[in-house]
């Protein structure tokens, strides 16, 4: 089988029994954020070779795009004769609303997009929060952090040549010894990159590499934010009472 060939191997993804391929493809770079967007051959390619090699978690949102990414998934899924879990995650316009009626409607939107007649699995993109817009680069890579931060990345690189692995490859798999409820969500517009994503899930840490890698990428070494301002909702989640809501 496909999935065996690969490596991707099954988990359990929440409470309500949905089992998804335990690394997913993130699909945003397909269509939007980071450069011009891949070929429509190219990129239903690599959706296609994705579900082959048993990738079954695809993310994608009406803000990439916008609605493109969406369209492009339907076509890329169509065909493949496998069950393939798409999810999606709404973002209005820069702005994040978390109003039911709202939530219907982009739903309702995507699976027309998306070609398919149900969303496996729904989440919010950011949680709805009033931030004020901030315009920047993002502050990880802004000159004044990044030659700190290139710094920690060649000692991160260093641990990935013991390993016979790239960089990439060792955080991916970082994250999968997290537990066995988390699923990260790569993403690619390049079947080689598709597979050597793939590969992490080979890429065993022991303990004692596990507490060495943490120790070189603290959060408090690594300078400057992952994302701007208004991004990093992560940061401050919390959202009323329901006791506080009524319903229009």
């Amino acid at each position: 089988m496909a999935e065996e060939a690969f490596g991707v191997r099954r988990m359990k993804l929440g409470s309500q029994g949905l089992e998804v391929s335990a690394q997913g493809l993130g699909c945003m770079g397909l269509s939007a954020f980071y450069g011009a967007p891949t070929p429509e051959t190219n990129a239903v390619a690599l959706l296609r070779h994705a579900i082959t090699a048993g990738i079954t978690f695809l993310d994608t949102s009406d803000f990439y795009g916008p609605e493109t990414n969406e369209l492009l998934l339907g076509k890329g899924e169509s065909g493949t004769g496998d069950k393939v879990w798409i999810t999606a995650s709404e973002d209005g316009k820069f702005g994040f609303r978390g109003y039911p009626q709202y939530v219907r409607s982009t739903c309702e939107a995507s699976l027309r997009r998306l070609g398919v007649t149900s969303i496996d699995l729904y989440y919010q993109h950011r949680i709805d929060t009033t931030v004020p817009i901030e315009v920047t680069n993002l502050p990880r890579f802004q000159k004044e952090n990044l030659d700190h931060n290139k710094i920690v990345f060649e000692k991160v690189q260093e641990i990935a040549r013991t390993k016979s692995c790239t960089p990439a490859q060792l955080a991916l798999a970082w994250v999968h010894h997290q537990g066995d409820d988390v699923c990260p969500i790569p993403g690619t517009s390049k079947i080689e990159n598709l597979i050597q994503n793939i590969g992490a899930l080979s890429v065993k840490l022991t303990t004692d590499e596990m507490a060495e890698l943490e120790a070189i990428a603290r959060p408090d070494v690594v300078k400057g934010e992952r994302h701007w301002n208004i991004m990093a909702t992560y940061k401050n989640s919390e959202t009323p009472h329901l006791s506080s809501w009524k319903a229009a």
